[in-house]
């Protein structure tokens, strides 16, 4: 097949920085069976083009980048037609849409996150505006097929009418290797790990608070945060002021291929956010053998209750209760922790590629 794949970005030609893992692991697998051409929307400033996993990636470039990546898609399809064309989140989705009208082509969009949703009080989520809903429709209406990687954004999808099958963006285990789920040492300072951009979705205040909470109840821990700081400093104002900085350390940006031991060293995993399209680090814990507590968002929720711990969303001491009682119960941890391994080793990178070649071929015959 001849595939294009539009996404907003996460395809950087380092392979290292500014990009998704698990677009990245998807890629790989469809170069090697398919010709895959990658049209990345916000990636670079300018148009240019290189090799990037055996596939040949496109930046369009940032200003007028929808109306690039149609002109881009149109000239490759002139070229040697498309089969299918894939796009991830809203802008790529709006464009795919156009391309598979333009083209008639079936389109099949993944919806990567908040595309369907309004969360005003943090200002996020593509249903803010009256633009972003027009985006939001248009790309639901051109899409063949829907997909999604949690059960929440298949219900957000299904709200307005449309069935999205859910996806599940599964770890590389060739890169992410499997580790046993370890006994703790029953003395050592709990090790708790969160791994996520600080910003306002992935909700570090209510984890923080949560902390101030197991600091009262007198658990040993300390919790490591790995991620970009967009906030400038605000989340260690509020360690400080909470008079939890002494244990907690912010680690900054770690490339994603210095994360595997750090993750496989911690007890828990910790999720705080508002909200999720369907957080692969969850997978990623599991795959090492760490379970994970955290907001009933994204792949907690479904993993809940037999292979993670959920909480409501913004309740700071029902996530810090629930750190407590899975810690308190050393047979319980580790009985989260396989039935999570065994679940996220069965859904892995290659049974997501299988999955969307299904569809892909799905889509082509009607």
């Amino acid at each position: 097949m001849r595939i294009a794949l539009i996404v907003p970005g996460g395809v950087d030609r380092s392979g290292t920085h500014r990009v998704t893992p698990c677009l990245l692991w998807l890629v790989e697998r469809l170069a090697r069976r398919h010709d895959l051409q990658v049209f990345a929307l916000f990636q670079e400033a300018a148009a240019s083009r290189y090799s990037l996993l055996g596939a040949t990636v496109h930046t369009v470039g940032r200003r007028w980048a929808k109306i690039n990546a149609v002109k881009a898609v149109r000239a490759e399809h002139r070229a040697k037609p498309f089969d299918v064309i894939h796009a991830w989140g809203t802008p790529a989705g709006v464009a795919a849409a156009i391309l598979g009208k333009m083209l008639s082509r079936p389109v099949l969009w993944h919806l990567a996150g908040g595309e369907l949703v309004s969360l005003p009080t943090i200002r996020y989520g593509g249903r803010l505006t009256a633009r972003g809903r027009l985006w939001s429709w248009i790309a639901l209406r051109g899409a063949a097929r829907i997909t999604a990687a949690s059960p929440s954004i298949v219900r957000e999808a299904a709200a307005f009418g449309f069935r999205a099958e859910r996806l599940i963006l599964g770890v590389d285990l060739e890169r992410w290797s499997v580790k046993e789920p370890r006994r703790r040492a029953p003395r050592a300072p709990v090790r708790l790990l969160q791994v996520a951009s600080i910003n306002r979705v992935k909700d570090q205040g209510t984890l923080l608070q949560a902390m101030v909470h197991l600091q009262e109840a007198c658990v040993d821990y300390h919790l490591y945060i790995v991620g970009e700081d967009t906030l400038d400093g605000e989340m260690e104002r509020r360690a400080k002021s909470l008079s939890v900085i002494d244990r907690v350390t912010f680690r900054g940006f770690v490339p994603h291929g210095q994360l595997h031991d750090m993750m496989a060293q911690a007890d828990l995993l910790v999720v705080s956010s508002l909200h999720e399209g369907g957080e692969v680090v969850t997978l990623e814990a599991a795959v090492c053998g760490v379970p994970v507590v955290g907001t009933r968002v994204g792949h907690v929720e479904a993993l809940a209750p037999d292979a993670a711990v959920a909480v409501p969303v913004g309740d700071a001491l029902a996530l810090a209760e629930a750190i407590a009682t899975v810690l308190e119960d050393e047979d319980r941890r580790l009985q989260l922790a396989r039935e999570a391994q065994r679940r996220a080793t069965a859904h892995d990178a290659e049974a997501t590629a299988g999955r969307v070649e299904e569809i892909y071929e799905e889509m082509i015959r009607s």
